[in-house]
């Protein structure tokens, strides 16, 4: 008898595999995103898409999840539908998932949970919005739910939080002060601003979340070229970041304490902001690159490099760098953003810099030229000290800003906050 249903159900479980076999192809070929067939004894894979800046903004979402901003299995199921390069596919595939994630939110009682579901709807909205063009008019409203879910988030997860307005020309700069737990003000207070592409809401999954954890205090903020100053205030970047990030901190200081030490982190693009603005700001006392940014310049002549290649041109990777540099630089066409990048060098300013430096880099940054971290490091002539840490591809850490690997770059970056700053 034992025999008979064992029997039965190693046929009903053949019949499946087949039925399967029959369809899976077929629903592959439906989806946008078929994998290569897989050799027998064949390895793992290392990539979400053939293309880096699909495949690195899939590394963006996924780092979130250590700190609630993601789920494994969610992101998973948003990629496996979206073909690579298709913008507007990627747009709807991760929306879908945001409105689920959203219902869920809203139907779910218990207050952790339903916290973490808008955390991550949050993320989800982000993510959707930000290969699509500029001007694409789905953008503002994905931009407007991503905001109201983050703060949603804050409130039910119970996270302190203050926001306020800094004064600054053409409007205001936004930021939040992230007060840290019992004990939080004999520490060094952490100053953190994103980069090239980066909004004030994500830098909490970033960095605002792990250090609170560790007790500190974290004030967060948006420059010209970032955020809401740049999609509803139109200011675009400018290299004399020192002038953005001193009126954050001159608001801040008119109503809060001066901190024991102020540690400025500044997140890709911000690996050269946060270090340009410490050079002309000896309230910083420490500077933290993440990662090296030294020369945007050269960065910028080789995508105009790329851009004498034809097929170079047509690839996802060149058509959303450059609709992001001139929607951030406010500039018109490929010379004028060469031309206005020239301006971001730390080279001239970089013997101004005394404070402690910590530069974080990968080894394979498809941004950032190899060589432009040992740059960095031999221009800080005048700094108290330099630390560097290199993740190689072992580590897990090679991409740029060690998406994927989070936790390793913040091993790395609260092991020198506590040696430097005991």
């Amino acid at each position: 008898m034992e025999m008979t249903k064992r029997k039965a159900v190693a046929a009903l479980a053949a019949m499946t595999l087949a039925a399967r076999a029959q369809t899976e192809p077929a629903a592959r070929d439906a989806g946008s995103h078929p994998l290569p067939a897989a050799a027998p004894g064949a390895t793992g894979l290392g990539r979400f898409f053939k293309s880096q800046t699909y495949h690195f903004q899939t590394l963006r979402a996924l780092s979130d999840v250590p700190f609630g901003g993601a789920d494994t299995g969610e992101v998973l199921e948003t990629i496996k539908t979206i073909k690579d390069g298709d913008a507007q596919g990627w747009y709807a595939a991760w929306t879908k998932t945001g409105d689920r994630v959203l219902a869920l939110a809203q139907e779910t009682q218990d207050p952790l949970s339903k916290g973490g579901a808008y955390m991550r709807a949050h993320n989800y909205f982000r993510t959707a919005e930000f290969l699509l063009p500029p001007d694409d008019a789905k953008r503002p409203a994905s931009w407007e739910r991503n905001i109201g879910c983050f703060y949603k988030a804050l409130d039910t997860l119970g996270v302190a939080h203050e926001r306020f307005r800094a004064p600054y020309p053409g409007g205001g700069l936004q930021a939040i002060y992230y007060p840290g737990p019992a004990g939080a003000a004999s520490k060094p207070l952490i100053m953190f601003v994103g980069g090239y592409d980066s909004t004030l809401e994500e830098l909490y999954l970033v960095l605002v979340k792990a250090a609170h954890d560790r007790g500190y205090s974290v004030l967060t903020y948006e420059g010209p070229g970032q955020g809401e100053a740049l999609r509803k205030q139109g200011l675009h970047f400018l290299p004399e970041w020192e002038k953005p990030n001193g009126a954050v901190l001159d608001a801040f200081l008119h109503t809060h304490a001066k901190p024991v030490k102020t540690i400025l982190v500044g997140m890709s693009m911000g690996g050269y902001l946060a270090p340009r603005a410490a050079a002309f700001d000896d309230r910083i006392d420490g500077v933290v690159a993440f990662d090296t940014f030294f020369d945007i310049g050269e960065i910028a002549d080789g995508i105009v490099k790329m851009a004498a290649n034809p097929q170079a041109r047509s690839s996802p990777d060149f058509i959303w760098a450059m609709d992001n540099a001139r929607w951030t630089m406010g500039t018109a066409d490929l010379e004028s953003t060469r031309q206005a990048f020239q301006a971001y060098k730390l080279a001239p300013v970089a013997a101004r810099i005394r404070q402690p430096v910590l530069i974080l880099a990968g080894a394979e940054d498809h941004f950032v030229p190899y060589h432009q971290t040992a740059d960095f490091e031999k221009s800080l002539v005048n700094a108290k000290s330099v630390t560097t840490r290199i993740f190689d591809r072992a580590s897990g850490g090679a991409e740029h800003c060690q998406l994927g690997a989070a936790t390793l770059w913040h091993a790395a970056f609260f092991d020198w906050l506590r040696k430097t700053f005991a």
